[in-house]
């Protein structure tokens, strides 16, 4: 059982920045503005020989109304249960606060064990703030800096007595070395990085939470609630997936906040690292400009796409279902195929119907084709529509096809006259390849190269 270690304190003590320093890299977003964190972000950690889940928390702000704030703070409430121990931060440059005295006052009601770490402690001008820091009864408090890494040797001395893996340790490592199988069983085994973007307020967490079957992430009428990607590990079907909620895209030319261009990077890296994105869409205004464009990137980072048509239940189905069509056939031609499904995140309906879609494009995107019916396929084609002149007025012989890769599925094409080869010959090659290979739906990516010359080494041989 991996140590649970949930980050907590009141807002802009440093607990994100804390959070990146013991991921060993950049997650969280860290910024000057207060309450920034709003949802529980999970990563693995190690200090020393300690593996740890660490939960990066919101900010406590109290407040009785059914508020974002109260929300936010439910959330915490969860991350300090799941917890084994708690890091409670305060600023010792500010001094101890009302709020962490309160905050302090909450978290002992848990019974859950507590270090207290006086973050911000760079100098000896804070040793006022550390002493005062003992009338919050969470013990002795360590003088740490989160953003410079000092106090942590201090940190990993409070932390090995909470170590639950200590026991288990021989165990795993006998596990790990009985562990065999099969290349194939071994990427099966992998869970598949699944990201959900869309504009803002169209449903994402929504989507998230109903996946998961837990009101895990922060949702609301209110529009940008979710500002950082947030993953969590999940299994359907018996298959591992790590399923990552972002913050809402809205058009470049209106984000001017550095927050929100901040959690702008964060969801363009997290669905550019994903392997199958699901882009999803409000109902009653599909695949608008800015739709279009998450699409298009997402497709020219060579991921899978699929289209997530949400609040179905209270659509106007045959309106927005022919503006779809029209916008996949008129907008999207990169790529043909791309599965949508009609959802509604709020009742859970046709859920199994989008994972199953996910999948199906997951799969077509790890496609290898054997070379022999790849090349017998790529005569026939040559066969019923030979190559016309090129675009240099040049014969064109085309030798060969082999695939290069998978994720996404790439060939080449060996050519006397690569340069010559008309766009729209490579492009009825393309669909022809979609269409006998069940590729439709992911990007492909075809290259035509010149063929070697075969005699070239004879001849260098015969010249010696």
């Amino acid at each position: 059982m991996t140590l649970k270690v949930a980050i907590v304190g009141r807002p802009n003590v440093g607990k994100s920045t804390l959070f990146n320093r013991l991921a060993g890299r950049k997650i969280a977003i860290v910024h000057d503005q207060p309450g920034v964190t709003r949802d529980r972000k999970e990563a693995d950690a190690k200090l020393r020989d300690i593996n740890m889940k660490i939960i990066d928390t919101a900010g406590f702000e109290y407040s009785k109304e059914d508020s974002l704030e109260k929300r936010m703070w439910q959330q915490t409430e969860k991350a300090i249960k799941e917890a084994d121990v708690c890091l409670f931060l305060f600023d010792a440059r500010d001094g101890i606060q009302p709020y962490d005295e309160f905050f302090a006052n909450l978290v002992r009601q848990s019974g859950k064990p507590v270090i207290l770490l006086a973050n911000k402690c760079e100098g000896k001008l804070q040793e006022d703030s550390i002493h005062e820091a003992y009338k919050l009864g969470l013990g002795e408090p360590v003088p740490f800096s989160a953003e410079h890494g000092l106090g942590l040797l201090d940190l990993y001395d409070m932390l090995k007595p909470h170590d639950k893996k200590a026991e288990a340790k021989t165990e795993n490592k006998n596990d790990v070395l009985s562990e065999e199988g099969s290349e194939d069983e071994k990427v099966k085994s992998r869970p598949i990085q699944l990201a959900i973007v869309g504009r803002p307020n169209v449903g994402k967490s929504t989507l998230m939470n109903a996946l998961l079957k837990d009101e895990r992430m922060l949702t609301g009428s209110e529009a940008g609630v979710t500002r950082d990607a947030i993953s969590v590990d999940w299994e359907w079907k018996g298959r591992k997936i790590k399923l990552v909620d972002t913050a809402g895209l809205r058009r470049h030319s209106k984000i001017e906040d550095s927050l929100e261009k901040m959690s702008a990077a964060s969801t363009k890296h997290a669905a550019f690292m994903a392997q199958v994105v699901v882009l999803v869409l409000d109902a009653d205004a599909v695949l608008d400009k800015q739709d279009l464009t998450i699409a298009r990137q997402v497709i020219d980072e060579g991921r899978t796409l699929v289209i997530a048509v949400n609040k179905w239940d209270i659509a106007n189905r045959k309106e927005a279902l022919q503006k779809l069509n029209d916008k996949l056939q008129t907008s999207l031609t990169q790529v043909e195929g791309v599965p949508t499904v009609t959802i509604s995140a709020l009742k859970g309906e046709n859920l199994d119907k989008l994972m199953s879609a996910v999948f199906k494009v997951y799969d077509r995107w790890n496609t290898r084709i054997p070379t022999a019916p790849l090349n017998k396929w790529f005569a026939d084609m040559i066969d019923n529509y030979p190559p016309p002149l090129g675009k240099n007025k040049r014969r064109i012989k085309l030798r060969y096809i082999t695939q290069a890769k998978t994720r996404p599925p790439a060939f080449y094409i060996f050519s006397s006259n690569p340069e010559g080869l008309p766009d729209a010959y490579l492009r009825y090659l393309m669909n022809n390849l979609r269409e006998t290979f069940d590729l439709g739906g992911i990007p492909l990516r075809v290259t035509v190269r010149k063929t070697g010359n075969p005699y070239a080494e004879k001849d260098k041989y015969h010249s010696k």
